[in-house]
């Protein structure tokens, strides 16, 4: 851990470890997101205010833009709501955070980059700790009792409502698993 890390956040700042434990987005709405129905420049400009909300800090770890140990800058992941049973996913804010803890949090993505050779094996690891670090001390998530249909599925901003751009799996496992398709994060 570097002397960043162990410094305190600014003063408005509560961290939210939690945050690294957000659930997958479940696969009949990967590739449906605020930023890409709003597009670049709302995109934009939602993110840097989530930045300057934490004090150009990451929400989770609390790390300093400047500290973050692979960028020196932050980036934006959105926060849901699940409604696993009626399938409905809310769309809630977005938050700052640095490289690892963003990536921690997208371990399926982070695993495939490891097995195409994006990413070494060490950075891989190091991510992994990071997180795990941050939250060794919440509870575990419970896993849905009851998970809707993959055609019930709907991503919802603001009280309205975007259906999947995939049929059903096999549309989904065409696109995604083709080799072709690394959507970033």
């Amino acid at each position: 851990m570097s002397e960043s890390d162990e410094r305190e956040p600014a003063d408005y700042l509560v961290l939210r470890p939690e945050i690294l434990l957000h659930p997958n987005i479940p696969k009949p709405l990967h590739g449906l997101s605020p930023r890409s129905i709003f597009g670049k420049e709302w995109w934009d400009e939602q993110r840097q205010i989530a930045y300057a909300k934490t004090g150009y800090r990451c929400a989770a770890c609390g790390v300093e833009k400047k500290d973050a140990k692979y960028h020196k800058w932050l980036e934006a992941h959105e926060i849901y709501e699940f409604d696993y049973k009626n399938g409905r996913m809310i769309f809630s804010e977005i938050v700052a955070l640095c490289h690892s803890c963003h990536n921690y949090i997208h371990d399926g993505r982070m695993e495939q980059l490891l097995i195409s050779g994006e990413i070494t094996k060490e950075k891989y690891r190091d991510i992994l700790s990071h997180g795990d670090a941050i939250t060794k001390n919440l509870p575990p998530i419970k896993a849905p009792d009851e998970v809707a249909q993959w055609n019930k599925w709907v991503l919802v901003i603001n009280g309205k409502t975007y259906k999947s751009k995939f049929k059903n799996y096999t549309e989904w496992k065409k696109f995604y698993l083709s080799g072709a398709n690394h959507e970033r994060i």
